[in-house]
């Protein structure tokens, strides 16, 4: 069967099996979710049953937060060192066992190094996932898969409102953390079971595996970490991470204590919007992704897609600086929904900035450091948001904040990489050329 129509243009493959593996991408990453949601679910009942205050809930997620960053940015060699295959089966067993490690905690010392061993652990996800976009779609999709694979997040956040009161009500708080940390397991066995490079799988057709290969290839050299550095593509993916990570870490971990503490919602009653807010960032996930692709298909330049797509994201998260100061409960998760959703959609085309940019061997690498960029913004707003709480019980600066963070992001992001080029390694090349060989 021809690859190509007579015409040049890249045929229909044959086979897709390329979306089988991205559906296996997104049922990880909500487990992921799932498993970092769960303390946000059950703020205020561990507030009232051990005395926490709103310091030592931030300084809870600060510890998560602190891991992730190393977590992500070591994962994220560790998949380009072994593979993601072996690498996020690794990463998926150990977070699963420190998930279910909260079960026997009962002080904020024992929260604390739960939960840094999840953020550990937790920081192989993306970067996984990432990589194997990068190595199973072409440029032209990876934008829409990213934000697929990506709206596991918020699937993952939707679902642990309604599973995770119902268990807490009739077992307890602690068999909540243990019966959701169990999940990943299962996926572990699943991503086993069906993972395989395209050119190793029996499932891929010939001409689904020339349409994953129609990129240019990238050069045949190994790029070291500190050289990444040098490159301004890192640079704004980093400042990216930096400056909106943190606030997705606040609409998790501290949506449902505003839901209670602004409008008197119970536990039990938090699962109907919560589940409108991540319902709605599902939309925005895939929804971000597919405008970026559907617009390069229609001839716009990549650069000039995915910017586009990041304005249009920027602009729908500042509305929510009004999110506390409006009476009406659902008008608040309207304005919250349309802001995560906004997120979730500027994040699957940060995410597409890295596969679009950066060599596929140092894809994973890349977005580890992001990552650890964000996760550094996270401790920032945990310890920020439990002094601000504390001291003014007021969500209105945090809101504020979140509502103009998307459009400095993206004003530095295109200050930095003005025309999305790839990296320059002809200096790299030439530097590797000319060493002697052993």
């Amino acid at each position: 069967m021809s690859d190509t129509t007579a015409a040049g243009t890249q045929a229909r493959p044959a086979s897709h099996f390329r979306w089988y593996i991205c559906a296996l991408l997104f049922f990880g990453t909500t487990i992921n979710y799932i498993d970092r949601q769960v303390i946000g679910v059950l703020k205020t009942t561990l507030k009232t049953d051990l005395g926490w205050s709103e310091t030592d809930f931030g300084n809870i997620v600060f510890a998560f937060s602190a891991a992730y960053a190393i977590g992500y940015a070591v994962g994220g060699r560790f998949m380009d060192w072994v593979g993601v295959r072996l690498g996020y089966s690794v990463a998926v067993c150990l977070w699963s066992l420190a998930a279910m490690g909260h079960a026997v905690a009962r002080t904020v010392t024992g929260f604390g190094i739960a939960r840094f061993f999840l953020g550990l652990t937790e920081g192989g996800n993306f970067p996984a996932a990432i990589k194997t976009v990068s190595e199973w779609f072409p440029k032209k999709e990876r934008a829409l898969a990213t934000g697929i694979f990506n709206a596991g997040s918020n699937v993952g956040a939707l679902l642990t409102p309604l599973m995770v009161p119902w268990i807490t009500v009739h077992f307890g708080w602690p068999t909540a953390f243990f019966v959701t940390g169990s999940l990943g397991l299962f996926f572990v066995v699943a991503w086993l079971a069906v993972y395989r490079h395209p050119h190793e799988h029996r499932s891929v057709s010939p001409s689904e595996l020339a349409f994953i290969r129609s990129d240019p290839a990238d050069p045949p050299v190994k790029i070291p970490w500190l050289e990444l550095l040098r490159h301004r593509q890192t640079w704004a993916y980093m400042v990216g991470t930096f400056m909106t990570s943190p606030i997705w870490w606040f609409y998790l971990y501290w949506i449902p204590g505003f839901l209670n503490e602004k409008h008197g919602l119970k536990l039990l009653d938090l699962g109907p919007p919560l589940v409108v807010i991540y319902l709605m960032t599902d939309v925005g996930s895939v929804g971000g992704g597919w405008l970026s692709s559907w617009l390069i298909k229609r001839g716009w330049s990549i650069n000039a897609a995915r910017k586009t797509a990041f304005l249009v994201c920027a602009l729908c998260v500042v509305p929510i600086f009004m999110a506390s100061q409006v009476t009406g409960m659902w008008v608040a998760v309207f304005l919250i929904g349309l802001a995560a959703s906004a997120h979730q959609g500027f994040s699957a085309n940060l995410y597409t900035l890295v596969s679009d940019t950066v060599p596929r061997k140092a894809v994973s690498s890349v977005v580890g450091l992001g990552g650890m960029a964000g996760a550094i913004g996270g401790m920032f707003i945990a310890k920020l948001a439990g002094y601000i709480l504390d001291q003014t019980g007021s969500y209105f600066i945090l809101f504020a904040i979140a509502s103009t963070a998307y459009l400095f992001a993206l004003l530095i992001i295109h200050l930095l990489v003005p025309k999305m080029q790839p990296m320059d390694l002809s200096r790299l090349e030439a530097r590797m050329n000319a060493a002697p060989k052993p």
